[in-house]
C-alpha cells in the first residue's frame, strides 16, 4: 500500500514537471514570436507563409542564385533570375561589379516576365548566400519602387526543411514590359563616393561598414578589378557592424529576432540617414534589407563600396582606427524604447562582435 502511494507521488511529481515544462515552452515560444515582430515585417517571408500562399497567382517566387550546380533544385513554380545580371564590370573606371542602372534593371525584370503588380518572394541558399544575394535584388526592386517584396528566411534550405515542393527546372515566363513610373523610382538609396565624401562629418549621416572586423581595421585587404590591393581601412567616422551578425548563427543563417537586432544596432539613430557599404555592395545589401525590416526609412546603399572608395585612383580618405558608437539607445522607430530587451546568449555573442575571421588572405570582388 505504501509502495502504491510512493508510485502515485512519483508519477504526480513527473506529471507536474511535464506541465511546468509545457508552460515554460509556451511562454518561451510566445516571447520569441513577439521578438520576431519587425516594424516592417512585410519584407520577410517564412517558409510557412510561402506554403500558405504558394498557390496565390499574384505571388511570384524568384530564385536569384547563379546556376553553378547541375543538380540544383528550385522551389516549385519559381523563376530563375540570377542576381549577377544586375551587375557589370566598369572597365573604364576600373571598378568591379557595379549596378547596371535603372533602365537596364527594368529590361532584365521584364525579360524574365516580372510584372509591377507581382508580389515577389526572393530566395537564395544558406550554403552560398544566407540572404545576401536575394537582398541585392531586394535593393534593386526597392529602388524601382516595387510595392510588394519579401525575402524568404533561410531560402531554399528553409523551404525544403518545411516540406515544400521542389523541381529540377525553373518556371519560364513570357517577356513583358516592366516599367516603373518616374515618380515611383527612388534616387536616394543609390549614391556614389563623391556624395559621401561631401558629407563626412555631417551629423545627419551615419556610416556603417558591414565587412569583417579585419577588413574594417585594415588587417585584411580587398582587391580591385585589376587584382591589385585596394587602400586599407575604412571610410572615416564609419562604425563596424559585420553583416553576419544579422544571422542567428553562421550555420543556420536565419534572421535574428527583432529584439536581438535592436541590441546589435543600438546607438544607430533611425531618425537620421544611414549609409551602408562593404566591398562591392553585396554584403551591405543584406544589412540594408535588415534595417528596412527594422523600420529604417532613410537608407543609402553605397553600392560601389570599397571597390570605388579604396581605389587609389580616386584619392578618397581612409582610416584604420576603430570608431565606437557612444549612444546606448535602442534604435526603435519612433524613438520609444520601452523596456530593455532581455539579452540571450546568442545576443551577447552578437553584441561582442566576436565572429570567426573570414578565411583566406583576400576578399573576393564579390564580397
Amino acid at each position: 500500500m505504501d509502495m502504491d502511494k510512493e508510485k502515485r507521488a512519483r508519477y504526480g511529481v513527473i506529471a507536474g514537471l511535464l506541465v511546468l515544462a509545457a508552460v515554460w515552452m509556451f511562454y518561451a515560444s510566445g516571447t520569441r514570436a513577439d521578438e520576431g515582430k519587425f516594424p516592417a515585417s512585410e519584407f520577410i517571408a517564412s517558409s510557412q507563409w510561402l506554403l500558405e500562399h504558394a498557390k496565390d497567382p499574384t505571388v511570384l517566387v524568384v530564385d536569384v542564385r547563379d546556376k553553378k550546380d547541375k543538380d540544383m533544385v528550385f522551389i516549385d513554380n519559381a523563376i530563375s533570375l540570377p542576381w549577377k545580371l544586375f551587375r557589370y564590370n566598369d572597365g573604364a573606371r576600373g571598378i568591379a561589379e557595379a549596378f547596371v542602372g535603372y533602365s537596364r534593371a527594368q529590361e532584365i525584370l521584364g525579360s524574365h516576365g516580372v510584372s509591377r503588380s507581382d508580389s515577389i518572394v526572393l530566395y537564395d541558399s544558406v550554403k552560398e548566400d544566407g540572404g545576401a544575394t536575394a537582398s541585392y535584388v531586394f535593393w534593386v526592386l526597392d529602388l524601382l519602387g516595387h510595392k510588394k517584396i519579401k525575402i524568404l528566411d533561410r531560402g531554399i534550405d528553409g523551404w525544403i526543411a518545411a516540406g515544400g515542393a521542389t523541381t529540377s527546372s525553373p518556371r519560364v515566363l513570357q517577356s513583358i514590359l516592366y516599367q516603373a513610373h518616374p515618380g515611383q523610382i527612388k534616387l536616394r538609396p543609390w549614391k556614389n563616393g563623391d556624395f559621401i565624401a561631401m558629407r563626412l562629418g555631417d551629423p545627419h549621416y551615419q556610416l556603417l561598414d558591414v565587412r569583417s572586423r579585419e577588413e574594417y581595421l585594415g588587417q585584411k585587404p580587398n582587391v580591385g578589378l585589376d587584382g591589385n590591393i585596394l587602400n586599407m581601412g575604412h571610410i572615416p567616422t564609419a562604425y563596424n557592424v559585420d553583416y553576419r551578425l544579422n544571422w542567428s548563427s553562421p550555420e543556420e543563417k536565419a534572421i535574428r529576432s527583432y529584439t536581438e537586432l535592436l541590441s546589435i544596432y543600438k546607438g544607430i539613430d533611425p531618425e537620421k540617414a544611414v549609409i551602408v557599404y562593404c566591398h562591392s555592395g553585396r554584403r551591405s545589401s543584406f544589412s540594408y534589407f535588415i534595417l528596412r525590416a527594422m523600420g529604417f526609412t532613410d537608407l543609402i546603399l553605397y553600392e560601389l563600396s570599397w571597390n570605388e572608395w579604396g581605389n587609389k585612383e580616386y584619392f578618397y580618405p581612409a582610416e584604420t582606427k576603430e570608431n565606437t558608437i557612444k549612444s546606448d539607445r535602442l534604435p526603435i522607430v519612433g524613438g520609444l524604447e520601452g523596456s530593455r530587451p532581455r539579452a540571450t546568449q546568442s545576443q551577447k555573442t552578437a553584441e561582442s562582435g566576436k565572429l570567426e575571421p573570414m578565411k583566406g588572405g583576400y576578399i573576393s570582388c564579390g564580397g
